[in-house]
């Protein structure tokens, strides 16, 4: 949709080679040729960028691990525990939109480097946390830090490669990232907690942060100004209480029963809430969320991926953990080292998805595939059993639920925030973003919530087999997880139809019309 700017923002982006679209001018300028030296500060911006967007995904698998001990080292409650995770997913979920349009406002590297300075602080406030309060309101303050970064992150990738083809290889990297942080936050957990310490689990956030803040500083060239929107208050209040809501209550839901005011009430004044916001960004002059990011048939169809994507695959990472562990007995270094040939397969599709099929074929013909591969890995896992093994019942289902995953979150990822210009960049980032964090929220309680139930019912169904009250317990949670595995694999097989008959044909095409990078709108 052309905007007033439209011709300035062509120039800023096609004439001269700007910060964003040319990262590396400090290195250029002190030497090094200027191609030379532009092309190697844009790959550094992508392993920065990287580097930052692991330690913000897998800090979410990452605490999951060493939970236990920690509880044992501060002396909280089981009750308690579940706040360890939720104080993160409620900050970061309910101000991802907000940390997008602020990227924005006040610049995508200032805000990068400032998430990275709250982050590490944050993380070395829980590692060194006394206490039970303590420890928790250092993980409020790493969610608040995680939607400053997360969309400042993904939004310097997409203006520092407006160039297809590389645009292509610098998201398939991010893609893969994106998707594999959760493993790799299990193996690293397991690794740290088990020969270190579970404040381990923080202090490595640290080091992740002070290797990205040294390249963002170095590396990170100064934002040439473009049109910046304006802060949309009302909306920015609408849609953070609204996501606040709906995460707090679906959060509740794995402790609470569904009936519970703490539940069903906050869902649904989230619902409300998020429901004005969208009547108000129709009606604002410069809203938050511009329609024309979420109108847009592609990027629409790749937030839904992101959506339906996160909802499966944090289920896939905790029930399956409880299996390997509770049921097959494996310790947290075996069970994050179980979870890597689904890593490699991963990587494999997203590279690609992104550098060799999405420019021929687009989304289309990509993340529908993606997860219907992700949904017959699914359908596969529901086979364990007590007397499952490894390499008969697990690795086969992994390899081909990690591919079709890389085959979503790439193409997902690049086509989210295809099109965009500067100045929404950041907030088209956070709504990608957004997409997933929520998605995982919802489909954790909701398959938390089940999995209970089935627990309850197989127990009471099988009671009369006077069965150990040992091994009556076994076998309920193992069938649960197999019922949880059939729900991931119908809401992959659910999200290939909708997102199949959402996305275009064809790839994806600049329009020379609209603002921004090529393709711009």
């Amino acid at each position: 949709m052309p905007e007033s700017s439209a011709g300035e923002d062509i120039v800023n982006t096609l004439g001269r080679p700007t910060a964003e679209t040319a990262a590396g001018r400090p290195t250029a300028e002190r030497g090094a040729g200027p191609e030379k030296g532009q092309d190697r500060a844009r790959w550094m911006v992508l392993v920065i960028v990287s580097i930052a967007q692991l330690m913000i995904v897998l800090d979410i698998s990452i605490v999951n691990i060493a939970l236990p001990d920690a509880q044992k080292a501060l002396g909280f409650s089981n009750g308690d525990r579940q706040w360890i995770v939720t104080a993160y997913s409620l900050a970061f979920g309910a101000l991802l939109l907000f940390g997008g349009r602020l990227a924005d406002l006040v610049g995508r590297k200032r805000m990068f480097i400032a998430g990275l300075f709250v982050f590490a602080g944050a993380s070395l406030l829980g590692g060194i946390a006394p206490n039970f309060e303590v420890l928790v309101l250092a993980r409020a303050i790493q969610g608040v830090a995680g939607a400053t970064l997360a969309p400042a992150a993904l939004s310097l990738l997409t203006t520092t490669f407006p160039d297809s083809k590389e645009r292509a290889t610098a998201f398939s990297v991010f893609g893969a990232v994106a998707g594999s942080g959760a493993a790799v936050g299990l193996l690293l957990g397991g690794v740290l907690t088990e020969y270190l310490s579970w404040r381990w689990t923080l202090f490595i956030n640290v080091v992740f942060a002070g290797v990205a803040l040294i390249g963002a500083v170095r590396y990170l060239g100064r934002e040439r100004p473009h049109e910046r929107p304006g802060l949309d208050v009302p909306g920015t209040v609408m849609v953070s209480a609204g996501l606040f809501c709906l995460v707090y209550g679906f959060s509740n839901a794995e402790s609470h029963p569904w009936g519970a005011p703490s539940t069903w009430g906050f869902i649904a004044v989230g619902g409300a809430l998020l429901l004005a916001f969208c009547i108000w960004m129709a009606r604002s002059a410069d809203p938050l969320l511009p329609p024309r990011i979420v109108l847009d048939r592609d990027r629409a169809g790749s937030f839904l991926a992101m959506f339906i994507t996160g909802a499966g695959i944090f289920g896939v990472f905790l029930f399956l953990t409880f299996f390997l562990q509770n049921s097959l007995g494996y310790s947290p270094v075996l069970t994050g080292l179980a979870f890597l040939p689904l890593v490699g397969a991963l990587m494999i599709t997203a590279t690609t998805a992104s550098t060799a099929l999405l420019p021929r074929f687009g989304p289309k013909l990509l993340i529908p595939p993606g997860m219907l591969m992700a949904a017959c890995g699914m359908a596969w896992l529901t086979g364990i059993s007590l007397t499952s093994t490894y390499a008969t019942h697990i690795l086969g289902p992994l390899i081909l639920l990690g591919g079709g995953l890389g085959l979503v979150f790439a193409p997902a990822l690049n086509s989210a925030t295809f099109g965009v210009g500067p100045r929404d960049a950041g907030v088209a980032s956070a709504t990608a973003n957004t997409a997933q964090q929520v998605g995982g929220s919802i489909g954790t309680a909701l398959l938390n919530s089940i999995a209970a139930a089935v627990v309850a019912t197989y127990a009471s169904t099988h009671v009369a087999d006077h069965l150990p009250t040992a091994q009556l317990q076994a076998q309920a949670a193992v069938h649960s997880y197999v019922v949880v595995f059939w729900i991931c694999a119908g809401i992959f097989a659910g999200g290939a139809l909708l997102c199949f008959a959402l996305l275009r044909f064809g790839a994806q095409k600049p329009d020379a019309d609209a603002p921004g990078v090529p393709g711009g709108v």
